[in-house]
Formats: C-alpha cells, sequence, structure tokens
C-alpha cells in the first residue's frame, strides 16, 4: 500500500515527537549477497565520534547568491542535461521543469517528482514519490515511462534521491516520512533491470552520491543528521561496511549532495540554510549561506558560469553561487541503458 504522502515539514513534527530506538539491517536480495549493518541510534543517544570540527569552528563563508527563478512550488532535485541546460522539479506542483536565461518550461509529471539525474542520451530520471516510482522522461518525445515500481513485491516505498555509478547502475533512497518506525531502505537498479535493496530497516535515508572515484558510495540519514560512508562495488551492487563518516547536524539534517572535481562534497542542510562542504577526511571545512533556510538539494554547472545551483524552499527559489566552483564528478550512467 503506497505511504501518505508526507513532507518535510509533516517530518518536522513527527520527529519532535518520535521516541525509541531504531534499528537497523540489511537483507539480502534474491540471489546471496554479503550484507552490512548500519549503525542506527535513538535521538538520545549519540553515534561514534567523527573527527568533524564543531560548527562554530567552522567559517561561515557569505558569498554572492544570484536568484535564477523564484515563486516555485518546493524546488527539488536541480541537475544539468548532456547539452549543460539546468533542470529542477517542483514536488508540490508536480512539475520537471527547464531553465534557460531565466526562462522556465514546465512538463507535468502527473506525480509528486523529487531527486533528478540525466542518463548520456539526455532523458531525465526522476523519484516519482507520490506514484511510488522511478520514472524516466524523454525530452525529445515528451514519453514517460516507468523504469521501476515494486521491490519484493511491495510498491517502492517514497523514493526520494538518486545517482548514478559508472556502470549505469541507479543508486536511490527509499526514506520513511510517515511514521517512526526504520523501515527505510536503499536500492539498486541494474541496466539489466535488477533491483536489489543493499541496505535495509533504517529510518530516513535521503541524498546519496558515489565518491572517490567510483569507489565509495554515501547516503545522508537525516534522521541521525549523519553521513554514512562504505565501499562500492558496482558489480556486484553491494555497500561494505557502511559506517558514520560526518555528523553533520542542523535542525532538520542533511538533504541532497553533490560532489565536487575538487575532492570536495556539497551537502544541503534543510532548516539551516547553509551548504556544507566535507572534505576526503570527513571534516567540515566550509559552510555556505543562502537565503532561505530550507536548501533541499544541489547541482554543479558543468560550464562553470553558474557555479554550485541550489533549490530552496521556504522562498520557492531556485538560486546559483556563482563563485562556487568545484567542477563536475558525478557519474550519469554511460550509455548502459536502452
Amino acid at each position: 500500500m503506497p505511504q501518505p504522502r508526507f513532507t518535510r515539514r509533516d517530518f518536522i513534527h513527527l520527529a519532535l515527537l518520535a521516541t525509541g530506538s531504531l534499528l537497523a539491517g540489511c537483507r539480502p536480495g534474491k540471489e546471496p549477497a554479503p550484507t552490512s549493518t548500519l549503525p542506527i541510534s535513538s535521538p538520545a543517544t549519540e553515534i561514534p565520534a567523527s573527527p568533524t570540527p564543531p560548527l562554530e569552528s567552522t567559517a561561515i563563508l557569505e558569498s554572492k547568491v544570484m536568484v535564477l527563478a523564484t515563486g516555485l512550488d518546493f524546488p527539488e532535485g536541480p541537475a544539468f542535461d548532456p547539452q549543460g541546460n539546468l533542470w529542477f522539479v517542483e514536488l508540490n506542483g508536480g512539475n520537471l521543469v527547464s531553465w534557460s536565461e531565466g526562462e522556465v518550461k514546465h512538463y507535468p509529471t502527473g506525480g509528486r517528482p523529487n531527486g533528478m539525474g540525466f542518463d548520456h542520451k539526455g532523458r531525465a530520471w526522476i523519484c516519482d514519490s507520490g506514484q511510488n516510482k522511478i520514472r524516466r522522461f524523454d525530452p525529445a518525445s515528451n514519453q514517460w515511462e516507468t523504469m521501476a515500481e515494486k521491490i519484493d513485491g511491495q510498491p517502492l516505498q517514497s523514493p526520494n534521491d538518486l545517482s548514478f555509478d559508472a556502470q549505469g547502475n541507479l543508486l536511490f533512497t527509499c526514506p520513511n516520512f510517515a511514521d517512526n518506525n526504520p523501515t527505510g531502505y536503499v536500492v539498486c537498479l541494474t541496466p539489466a533491470g535488477k533491483l536489489t535493496k543493499i541496505i535495509d530497516g533504517i529510518y530516513r535515508p535521503n541524498g546519496l552520491d558515489i565518491v572517490d572515484g567510483g569507489k565509495a558510495l554515501v547516503v545522508a540519514d537525516t534522521w541521525q543528521k549523519t553521513l554514512f560512508k562504505g565501499g562500492w562495488d558496482a558489480a556486484t551492487c553491494t555497500w561494505q561496511d557502511p559506517q558514520p563518516w560526518v555528523k553533520v547536524g542542523g535542525s532538520e539534517g542533511p538533504d541532497g549532495m553533490i560532489p565536487g572535481a575538487d575532492g570536495l562534497l556539497y551537502v544541503a542542510i534543510y532548516g539551516d540554510g547553509v551548504i556544507k562542504v566535507v572534505n576526503e577526511d570527513g571534516q567540515i571545512g566550509k559552510v555556505y549561506k543562502i537565503p532561505g533556510s530550507n536548501p533541499t538539494n544541489v547541482a554543479v554547472d558543468p560550464t562553470g558560469k553558474l557555479g554550485l545551483v541550489v533549490t530552496e524552499t521556504e522562498k520557492g527559489q531556485l538560486l546559483s553561487l556563482p563563485e562556487v566552483k568545484p567542477g563536475v564528478a558525478n557519474f550519469d550512467g554511460g550509455d548502459f541503458w536502452p
């Protein structure tokens, strides 16, 4: 049965009421695969200490901010297509949106689109949290198709964010924003169409991305306000020994993220109006302040013109930090998908 359509605002209310411990585990898929345990704690329990310096010791930087679009209905999932065109979605508005020099074009989805990315053929892949599906849109034909909708015989649970690895595997998160049960999980969808839960029994896995040149996977657990990191085996779709990597904190916690060619990871902290920059050692080296409290996700302009692009929901804006130029490091699925 599809999960209720809860927003992050609902989450804040639930998080304040939540009690009890969270359990973690990883169920193998239909074929035997290595299993791992993701450390999960209750809100009253501290996770193991990380090398992250406290926020007080990290400079909060004021950078030039350009407002690219405003009046948006819960913008999410910024991404650039192979031609360098900027796209994003409106979660509450139900639209896929293209942006070019201040002009926007809407493509209704009929759902609640969230995370988004492009393959080499210029097709947009979205997490549809309303229809509980992974869907693909071809701008050339204006056609939608469903790429995944069930796992283990059950509808996907509010797909949230996605990322491709170098072998074309699509990784996406399925958090539980509906109640206080640890039923969140992360899925790998191969170009052959195989779906595998790579971690299960967790709470609110949110943003995720491939880092370290394809060797590792980072997943944000909004509930624990922590980024978890483990080795990534693209051949077997296995997340190896995920562990707490950096506690990024925040009034709500980490949302979307993007790695830069500079070796840094740029993480949107929803509720705090900042983008935290994490280095390869798991240390927060920079914090960029943006207008509005609720950044949802980030993207890197491959041309460098717009620098770091941010979607923000309090003011309903699409933002650009043109002076922040990490360079592109994310994978886009290659030519593996037909």
